[in-house]
């Protein structure tokens, strides 16, 4: 049972903010100590991702293990009471998650998920510097030289007399 009247469950959920959580500045200050700079919850992006490296042609989504359904994670628990609406709520959330992911990867943009537990301080580091690792990783992949080799036939000197 819950301990907490309805109107009372109301008021706590409904003040649940989307922007500025805990985990989500946790890795805006990790990426900006790096030198990583950023745009947050850009509105021309299809999802308003939460936070947008334009240079490294990536987007970061920080995702809470409740409200988007993060499975086999051990704070994603439906609640007891009212599970019809929760469980469509969430699969909602889910649905519409990887319809932005795929609009934003159609569009050119790499995705990162990081999730709520994945910042929880035993695990902490090892997300952080996992994630520094897959945008450079990703900046190197995309301006990297690409080296073009002409053909053996083909390469003719412009001062040479054609012969015919």
């Amino acid at each position: 049972m819950d301990k907490l009247t309805k109107e009372q469950r109301h008021r706590c959920m409904a003040s649940i903010r989307g922007k500025g959580t805990k985990p989500e500045i946790l890795v805006r200050k990790f990426l900006f100590g790096r030198g990583f700079r950023y745009r947050l919850n850009h509105p021309r992006l299809p999802g308003h991702p939460d936070i947008v490296l334009r240079k490294y042609r990536s987007v970061i989504f920080v995702n809470g293990c409740f409200w988007h359904g993060h499975d086999g994670c051990k704070y994603y628990v439906l609640p007891k009471t009212n599970t019809d609406f929760w469980k469509a709520k969430i699969e909602r959330n889910k649905a519409r998650d990887l319809a932005e992911q795929q609009r934003l990867a159609s569009m050119g943009w790499h995705c990162i998920t990081v999730w709520e537990c994945q910042l929880k301080p035993a695990v902490r580091a090892k997300t952080l510097e996992g994630l520094a690792f897959t945008l450079n990783r990703i900046y190197l992949k995309d301006h990297s030289v690409r080296r073009y080799e002409i053909p053996e036939e083909e390469r003719s000197m412009a001062a040479e007399p054609s012969v015919e």
